[in-house]
C-alpha cells in the first residue's frame, strides 16, 4: 500500500485537511479528516496570515490524530478569481517520418505548446494535454504514428504568483513541506467526474464561500477552467443589505428559506426576522428574500455561461452539468442552472472512495476529496519522472487520464 497523503484546502468558508491512503485494488481510502471554519481567507485568497495560521493548525491537528499520522508534506488546493486559463498550440517536424512518432517528439512538441508568454507576476499552475494532431489528424496517444508534422494543443491555468505564495506560506509557516499545488476546481472535477461523463462532454460548477470555479470537459479532454470571485457569501451580504439585517441572520434566511427560483406560492408568504442588538424585528415578504437571491446566482451562473460560449464549449457538454461546493445546496439552484445551460444537472458527490468518504459524501467536500486522489495521480507520475516540482509542472496527462 502506498504511503498515506494529506491534503489541505484552505477555503473561504472552512479549512480542511484529509489523510488518503491508496489500497492495493486502486480504492482511496479516507481515515483521518480535519475541518475548522475559516478566517482570514476572502474570495478564497488568504488576506490575514495569522487568522489562517491558527485555522490550519486546527484541521492538520485534527487530521493527524485521527489519521494517526504525523503531517510533515501536503497537497494544497488553491482558488481565486485570478486564476485564469487559455489554450496554447505547439507544432513540430517528427524527426523520422517514417520511423513512427517517438516520446522525444511528443517531448519536444510539449515543451513548445506549455510555452507561454505571461506577465511576470503570473505563475503557470497546470499544463494539460488536451488533443494531438498527427498530420492535422486528431489523435489521442501518437506514439508509433508515421507522420511528417505533431500538434498539440494544451490549456494552461496560470495564477497571480503573490496569491499563490501567500496561501503556500500558510502552511510552510507551520514547518510543513508543500508537495504540490492544484486547482480547486480540478480537485473537484476529478471526485464527481467518471470516465464517461468527461467523455460524453461535462461541466463541473463548484459554489464555494468566495469563489465560483468551473472545469469543463469535452471528448475526454479538459477543455476551459476558471473561476470567479463570486460565492455564497455574496448571497449572504446581498440579503442581510437588502433588508438590512446581521449577516448571520441573513445566512440563516437563505440556509432555511431562500431559494434560487422563484416560487409562485412564494408570494403571500412573510418571514419573521426577530430583533438582534442594533436591529429591529422585521418582516419580510419570502418572494423578497428569493428574488435577491435569483439575481445573484443567475449573475454567477451566468458568468460561466458566457465563459463557455466564448470558448465554443457550450453545445459540447452532453454528459451535463454537476454542480458542488457548499452553496451547491441551495434550494432550486440545480434547476436554475437546467435553465440556463439547457442540460440536465445533477449534485455532485464524491465517487470511487471509501472510509472516512461516507461521511463527506456531501457536496461540500468534494475538493478535498479530489484533491487525494490528485496528490495519488501525481506521485505515481512523479516516481515516473513525469513531474518536475513545486510551481514548475507539465502536467504530461493525455485524454482519458485523471484530469
Amino acid at each position: 500500500m502506498v504511503r498515506p497523503v494529506v491534503a489541505v484546502e484552505i477555503g473561504t468558508s472552512k479549512v480542511m485537511a484529509l489523510v488518503g491512503e491508496m489500497r492495493d485494488d486502486g480504492t482511496i481510502y479516507i481515515v483521518g479528516k480535519g475541518e475548522h471554519p475559516s478566517a482570514g481567507v476572502r474570495k478564497g485568497e488568504v488576506i490575514d496570515l495569522d487568522n489562517a495560521l491558527v485555522c490550519l493548525r486546527s484541521a492538520i491537528t485534527n487530521a493527524e490524530e485521527t489519521g494517526r499520522v504525523t503531517c510533515n508534506q501536503v497537497y494544497l488546493a488553491v482558488s481565486g478569481g485570478h486564476i485564469q486559463s487559455l489554450s496554447n498550440r505547439g507544432t513540430i517536424p517528427v524527426r523520422k517520418p517514417e520511423g513512427g512518432i517517438t516520446d522525444e517528439d511528443v517531448s519536444q512538441v510539449t515543451d513548445i505548446a506549455r510555452t507561454v508568454n505571461l506577465p511576470p507576476d503570473r505563475q503557470v499552475l497546470h499544463s494539460i494535454w488536451q488533443t494531438f494532431y498527427v498530420d492535422g489528424q486528431p489523435c489521442r496517444r501518437p506514439k508509433g504514428f508515421d507522420a511528417a508534422k505533431l500538434t498539440l494543443d494544451m490549456l494552461i491555468l496560470h495564477g497571480r504568483r503573490v496569491q499563490l505564495r501567500n496561501t503556500a506560506k500558510v502552511v510552510t509557516s507551520l514547518n510543513i513541506e508543500v508537495c504540490d499545488v492544484a486547482f480547486s476546481g480540478i480537485c473537484s472535477a476529478m471526485a464527481v467526474l467518471t470516465p464517461e461523463q468527461k467523455e460524453g462532454g461535462a461541466l463541473v460548477i463548484d459554489f464555494g464561500g468566495g469563489t465560483t470555479n468551473y472545469v469543463a470537459y469535452a471528448a475526454g479532454a479538459l477543455a476551459a477552467a476558471g473561476s470567479f470571485a463570486i460565492g455564497g457569501d455574496h448571497v449572504t451580504n446581498d440579503i442581510a443589505l437588502a433588508f438590512n439585517i446581521q449577516r448571520t441572520q441573513a445566512e440563516r434566511l437563505k440556509i432555511e428559506r431562500g431559494g434560487a427560483r422563484m416560487e409562485e406560492n412564494a408570494r403571500s408568504e412573510r418571514i419573521t426576522v426577530p430583533a438582534d442588538v442594533g436591529y429591529p424585528e422585521r418582516r419580510i415578504a419570502l418572494s423578497a428574500l428569493q428574488m435577491v437571491i435569483h439575481l445573484r446566482t443567475v449573475e454567477t451562473v451566468n458568468l460561466i455561461r458566457r465563459a463557455l460560449e466564448r470558448d465554443g464549449l457550450l453545445h459540447a457538454i452532453g454528459a451535463g452539468v454537476v454542480i458542488t461546493g457548499g452553496a451547491a445546496q441551495l434550494r432550486g439552484l440545480r434547476e436554475l442552472a437546467e435553465e440556463i445551460f439547457k442540460a440536465p444537472c445533477v449534485l455532485g458527490k464524491s465517487v470511487g472512495v471509501s472510509g472516512l468518504a461516507s461521511a463527506l459524501q456531501g457536496p461540500q467536500y468534494t475538493t478535498a476529496v479530489g484533491l487525494v486522489r490528485y496528490a495519488f495521480t501525481r506521485s505515481a507520475r512523479e516516481e515516473r519522472g513525469w513531474v518536475k516540482g513545486l510551481f514548475k509542472r507539465i502536467g504530461l496527462l493525455p485524454n482519458g487520464d485523471a484530469l
